[in-house]
This record gives structure tokens, C-alpha cells and sequence, in this order.
């Protein structure tokens, strides 16, 4: 019977290509900074070009190994598989570790957008009583299922969108038909250079944060049905899903004819004022309310199952590894919402390049396990394949890696709690032993007191 109610509750492709939507973009809120930063030429030229070097190839190696090994933990299970127990419990610390940069930044875009709505509603401790309930919202919509995560993130999504259609559709029409004459944005911006003192090393940075997080879906494998059919079409779907919905919008704003230096966080706001009328402006501040809250309702989804799976191997307290009757890790659930809540009063909104050294490490482990597995296991049934064959294989890891390495570089001059990132984010990444020496250690004395 636990069974067939957990089989009920599985995703299917339509959900799951929201759910991942959401675990990677949640819409065209976070461009602003890069329009800011390189001018809309070069901010149009890197939303295109990045999914090809970037996206891509990250979604063809999650179709391939989520198809090939559809179990839950997902990116855990596929290095542990190729590369050993040790590799294994990296990929999930630098994942994990990561998430702590990266999740308590969405409830925090909700009470902005909130205070748009009325400040008064998010003044003094109200706005961490309002992230505090994302939270907890998010939680309890978790404890229901992934399907009811996924088929929520289908309403999600459309709502996010709605204001983005609108004012994509009547910024086009205007710009293409020259209505946007030299009123109040002074003709069309297309051809200027960026602002001086642009950043284009950071506009790169925030773009590849924008188009990250393709293998977080892989994690629910095994709620979501038929996923060696699924997954592959789910990440290309979204992938293009991704690019249209980042490149339109901003193609729009930018034939209208809205100077590419008034743009910095929140400016979509502005943009849908100036463009359509204040009714457009309401719309697209609540779609950020979704955005923070529809990213972070994913994102738990994910995340969540990482413990569990260690919990699973014995690597944390079998307690982690309890389910309920839907097949959701309720244990994990409430740690991981736990920590996440605490870390809600830290200021990790400026921390993009501490979130792109942990997450593209973990990456790269991927894309060698990829490799290892095309070498170390070449009978896997793999329903989808990258093509190519084993050189097809490496190939798909150069770029995503590149541009890892050029966030590297780009990030070499940030500072966090008085240290260069970099240092502070390889001190994070070199806890990953040690974590694991005594999760091995917890491992072998609850085997004794077993025993």
C-alpha cells in the first residue's frame, strides 16, 4: 500500500520541467546587475552564448547519468559510484555547502519585493518573520510530496511569467514600430557602450549564477515517474526555456530604448512602469514574491535529498533516512529548513562567487564521473547518451570547467569576512575530509553498537 501511494506521487515531465526551471532561473529577476555591468549588447551576447557553453552540456550530462542511474541523492550517487565512497561525500558536502550561500538568498528576494508592495509591512524584524514563514511554508509544501512540489511550480511559473509576457510583447511591438520616439529614455540604448566603471568579468560571474543549478532535479530521481525518459527532455526543455525567457525580455526593454546604466537590482520594476503603465510595475513586484518563494520551494525539494542519502549509506543517523508514507524525507526536511532559517539574519546577497567556487567544484565531479563511468561501466544502459561517444564525453566538461575557472579569476579580488573568497571558499571545500573522517568514524561505532 506505501508503495502505490508513493508511486502516485511521483512527478511526471511537465512538473519536473518546472520544478527545474525554478531549481535553475526562476525568470529574467538577478539580470538587472548584468545589463548594469556590460550594456545590453554584451549582456544580450552572454545570455545567448552561455547556455551553449554553459547549460548545454551541463543538462546533456545530467540527461545522461540521471538516465543511466535514476537514484535518489542523484549527483551523489553517480560520483560515489565512479569514483569511490570519498569523492562521493565531497560532492555532497561542496553541494550542501553550497546551498547554505545559495538558499537563504530567495527568502530574502520575497521580503524585497514584499517591501515594494508596502514597506511597512517588512520594517524592522518584521522582514525576518517573513522569511522565517517562507520557510516554513516551504517546508510544509515539501512534506506533501515532490509531485505536489512539481505540479505547484507549473502555477508558479505561469504566474511568474505573466507580467514578463506583457511587457516583452509591448516592448517589441514598440520598439520594432519606433514608438518609443526620444521621450523619457532617450532613444534606444542598443548601441551604447556600458556605463564607466562596468564590470564585464562580474556581468560573466552573475550570469553563470543565473543559468546554474541543472543537476539539482537529478536528487528526486526516484519520484519522478519514468525518469530515464524524463529527465533528458526535461532539462533540454527547460534549458530553452531558460535562454527564451532571459533573452526576450531584456531584448525588449533594450529597443524601447531604457538606458542600460539605470539597471541594477530591481529595475524590472521600473522598466514595466515605464513601459506598459504602474498596473504592469504591481505585477512584476508579486511575480518577485514568486520568484523568491518558487525557487526556494524547489530548491528544498532538492537539497533535502542529499542527507538522506547519506543517511542511507550510514554516513549520517539512519534517523535522516525516515520517510513518510509519500516518500518524503520528513527528517531531512526540518534539519535542513532549520539551518537554513538560522543562517536567514546573514548577508550572503553579495556572496555569487563563493556560491559558483563551491557549486562549480561539485561540477566538475560530475563531468568526471561522466568520463569514468563511459570507461568503468560501458555496458550501463544509458537511455540517452551524450553523442560523441568517449571523447564526446570529455568534450561536454571543457566548457562548463573553462568558465569556472574564469568566475576563478574574476573573483580574486572579493573579500569575505576579511579574507580574499577564494581562501575563504578553499577553506570550505578542505572541511570536506574532515567532515568525512568522522562521518566514517559515526558510521563504524553505531555498526559496533549495533553489534
Amino acid at each position: 500500500m506505501a508503495r502505490r501511494r508513493a508511486s502516485s506521487n511521483k512527478m511526471r515531465l511537465l512538473p519536473l520541467i518546472a520544478a527545474t526551471y525554478f531549481m535553475v532561473s526562476g525568470g529574467p529577476y538577478g539580470l538587472e546587475d548584468i545589463i548594469g555591468e556590460a550594456g545590453y549588447w554584451r549582456a544580450l551576447l552572454l545570455l545567448a552564448l552561455v547556455p551553449l557553453v554553459w547549460s548545454l552540456p551541463t543538462s546533456l550530462m545530467v540527461g545522461e547519468l540521471a538516465s543511466a542511474v535514476p537514484e535518489e541523492g542523484g549527483y551523489y550517487c553517480w560520483v560515489k559510484r565512479a569514483l569511490g565512497g570519498f569523492w562521493g561525500f565531497q560532492e555532497a558536502w561542496l553541494s550542501m555547502a553550497a546551498s547554505v550561500f545559495d538558499m537563504a538568498i530567495y527568502p530574502v528576494i520575497f521580503v524585497l519585493y514584499l517591501g515594494r508592495l508596502e514597506p511597512a509591512w517588512t520594517a524592522g524584524s518584521r522582514g525576518t518573520w517573513w522569511a522565517l514563514a517562507v520557510v516554513m511554508l516551504c517546508a510544509a509544501w515539501n512534506l506533501r510530496g515532490a509531485r505536489a512540489v512539481g505540479e505547484g511550480s507549473v502555477g508558479l511559473f505561469c504566474l511568474l511569467l505573466s507580467p514578463f509576457v506583457v511587457l516583452t510583447a509591448v516592448g517589441l511591438w514598440k520598439g520594432l514600430t519606433g514608438q518609443h520616439g526620444s521621450g523619457a529614455f532617450g532613444g534606444s540604448s542598443m548601441l551604447r557602450a556600458p556605463a564607466a566603471g562596468a564590470d564585464f568579468a562580474g556581468a560573466v560571474s552573475v550570469t553563470l549564477w543565473n543559468y546554474m543549478g541543472w543537476d539539482n532535479a537529478s536528487t528526486v530521481a526516484q519520484e519522478v515517474k519514468n525518469p530515464q525518459r524524463n529527465y533528458p527532455r526535461a532539462m533540454l526543455s527547460a534549458a530553452v526555456l531558460v535562454a527564451l525567457t532571459y533573452v526576450l525580455p531584456l531584448a525588449a526593454v533594450a529597443l524601447v530604448g531604457i538606458p542600460a546604466e539605470q539597471f541594477s537590482t530591481g529595475a524590472w520594476t521600473d522598466a514595466a512602469r515605464e513601459v506598459v503603465g504602474p498596473w504592469l510595475a504591481l505585477c512584476v513586484v508579486l511575480g518577485g514574491t514568486i520568484n523568491g518563494f518558487g525557487m526556494f520551494n524547489a530548491l528544498m525539494m532538492s537539497y533535502t535529498r542529499v542527507p538522506y542519502a547519506l543517511a542511507e549509506e550510514g554516513l549520517l543517523p539512519k534517523v535522516v533516512a525516515r520517510r513518510t508514507q509519500a516518500g518524503v524525507p520528513w527528517v531531512s526536511v526540518l534539519l535542513c529548513s532549520t539551518a537554513w532559517a538560522l543562517a536567514l539574519r546573514m548577508s550572503f546577497e553579495r556572496l555569487i562567487s563563493i556560491d559558483l567556487v563551491l557549486y562549480g567544484a561539485a561540477l566538475v565531479l560530475e563531468f568526471v564521473a561522466l568520463v569514468v563511468l563511459r570507461v568503468k561501466e560501458p555496458e550501463l544502459r544509458r537511455p540517452f547518451k551524450v553523442p560523441g561517444g568517449l571523447w564526446g564525453a570529455v568534450a561536454t566538461g571543457v566548457g562548463p570547467t573553462l568558465l569556472i575557472g574564469f568566475a576563478l579569476w574574476a573573483a580574486r579580488g572579493e573579500r569575505v569576512a576579511g579574507l580574499p573568497a577564494l581562501v575563504f571558499a578553499a577553506m570550505v571545500a578542505a572541511a570536506g575530509p574532515l567532515v568525512y573522517l568522522a562521518a566514517r568514524r559515526g558510521k563504524r561505532e553505531r555498526f559496533q553498537n549495533q553489534g
